[in-house]
């Protein structure tokens, strides 16, 4: 009898409430969940950008990840309908590139670019961008991020003008990291160790002495990344690692083919590229 008033008369003052067009007062619960941080990652990679959402969830539970981004264009359009505190943000992406989303965002959110290449990393850090992570960012680095960013929250975002002039106008440092898809989860792979790559349907295969990985990056963006003093492309499809070359032989009609160190195939050389290997 007594639960059943004490129901009643719940019920009734829930009824009075929204009669009066009011609300109950929010507790420290909701008053919790309305100043909560938000954050949008922008990552054209889909296994990397998953692992940087639950490691985020794992660092920083209060965060909350309003949206997540697989190119550019998708990235300005979640930035202008969320209006995050935090943007994690892709320096290479299609679509527009993280430095053309970044003009867009500047002063409006924290930045912390994320980026294979270290020269990048250290010229955002140093021009007051909120901070860096390279891939695939580790629990630890990402750590620290979070608490850098903890202490920027709830003030004004900085002006990143003088980064992105700088990573507009300066040179790209040669890629130095691979981010691959092996099964189910990324496998990091130094160019260093990688014996070739070959074009696979949409994607790359990073061929390495022990096995293979994919890449959705074309041949054609990866011999712009790449050091050409180190990788040399054979074939429109195929570039090899030069210290990864034991010698070349010919076929039987002549056309050369490269021959690996710890690989049991051939590589064709086209006749475009033939005269790599005159002196061979």
């Amino acid at each position: 009898m007594v639960a059943a008033w004490k129901a009643r008369r719940l019920h009734a003052m829930i009824e009075r409430t929204a009669m009066a067009g009011g609300a109950p007062e929010a507790g420290p619960a909701a008053a919790m969940t309305m100043t909560r941080p938000r954050a949008i990652i922008a990552e054209d990679e889909p296994l990397l950008r998953d692992e940087l959402a639950e490691l985020l969830g794992q660092l920083w539970p209060e965060l909350d990840i309003v949206a997540q981004a697989a190119d550019g264009i998708a990235a300005l359009r979640a930035l202008e309908q969320h209006a995050p505190d935090v943007l994690f943000l892709d320096i290479q992406m299609p679509g527009l590139t993280g430095l053309e989303v970044a003009r867009q965002v500047n002063g409006r959110s924290h930045v912390v670019f994320v980026t294979a290449y270290d020269q990048h990393a250290v010229a955002a850090f140093e021009q007051g961008a909120a901070d860096f992570l390279l891939k695939p960012a580790s629990a630890a680095r990402l750590a620290t991020t979070v608490a850098r960013l903890k202490g920027k929250i709830g003030r004004p975002a900085p002006q990143i003008d003088g980064i992105l002039r700088e990573l507009g106008t300066a040179k790209r440092g040669y890629l130095r990291w691979i981010n691959a898809s092996h099964g189910q989860s990324v496998r990091l792979i130094t160019v260093e160790d990688v014996n070739y790559f070959e074009a696979d349907s949409k994607y790359t295969r990073v061929v390495t002495a022990d096995g293979e990985s994919l890449i959705r990056k074309p041949i054609r963006e990866l011999a712009e990344a790449l050091d050409p003093g180190c990788f040399w492309q054979i074939h429109r499809s195929t570039i090899v690692n030069v210290n990864a070359i034991a010698g070349v032989v010919r076929d039987a009609r002549g056309r050369p083919q490269v021959r690996l160190k710890r690989r049991p195939e051939l590589l064709s050389v086209s006749d475009a590229y033939a005269h790599l290997f005159r002196q061979m």
